[in-house]
């Protein structure tokens, strides 16, 4: 059996079932997440594995939108990692890496903006792919509108964080809360407990990256 399908069981806790699949995911997410939070580069080469092992659990538990989410998140991981050791000039820190930046609010409400009309039109394409391509999606997306949600809002925030804009924990907050009664209700516990998880490591980005942009004004006073 394939280290990747979920049924290959790595371990039973209180009747769950743990696969390979989910339990390596979640901790290489997790440590990405976290890395994140602090502004280390080394989030994005870890976040490549989390997204490899993602995009199969996802296959396999009819998230389709998750699933083709890291596809993006696979090349905007290299973007990121290659962003933020190669700043501009001018846009660098002390380690000669991006500097941490506000967005505005203008840009912030056209996010949700597009997040609002994204979700609208990725939940009704998702809601017919197994009517589609049923030879590739046996059975219907499971929650079509709130997993286009996470992913529309995912794609847009992702590239807030190669440009390490500091909303961008905000709407991660957004995000990891949806997603985590998601994975609980689809049963996939462990990456619902995850989620979770990510909610408060956002919360902890979020006032990281802002503690970091004001001590940028300290260091040249």
């Amino acid at each position: 059996m394939s280290l990747f399908s979920i049924d290959n069981v790595f371990f039973e806790f209180l009747g769950y079932k743990m696969s390979y699949l989910e339990f390596f995911g979640a901790v290489f997410g997790a440590v990405a997440v976290w890395l994140s939070a602090r502004a280390d580069v080394l989030s994005w080469p870890i976040g490549i594995v989390n997204v490899v092992l993602s995009f199969f659990l996802y296959y396999q538990i009819q998230l389709y939108p998750d699933m083709f989410l890291q596809v993006f998140f696979f090349v905007t991981n290299v973007i990121g990692w290659w962003q933020w050791t190669h700043p501009k000039p001018g846009e660098e820190d002390q380690k000669q890496e991006l500097k941490v930046s506000y967005m505005g609010w203008k840009k912030f409400v056209l996010v949700c903006l597009a997040t609002l009309a994204g979700t609208a039109a990725l939940g009704a394409m998702a809601a017919r792919l197994h009517e589609w391509f049923p030879f590739v999606f046996a059975l219907p997306s499971a929650f079509p509108y709130a997993d286009s949600f996470i992913l529309v809002m995912s794609i847009i925030t992702t590239f807030f964080m190669i440009r390490k804009k500091i909303e961008c924990w905000v709407i991660w907050i957004i995000v990891d809360v949806v997603a985590t009664y998601l994975y609980y209700i689809k049963g996939v516990m462990l990456y619902s407990v995850l989620y979770f998880a990510f909610t408060i490591i956002a919360a902890f980005g979020l006032w990281h990256w802002i503690q970091e942009y004001r001590g940028y004004s300290r260091t040249a006073a």
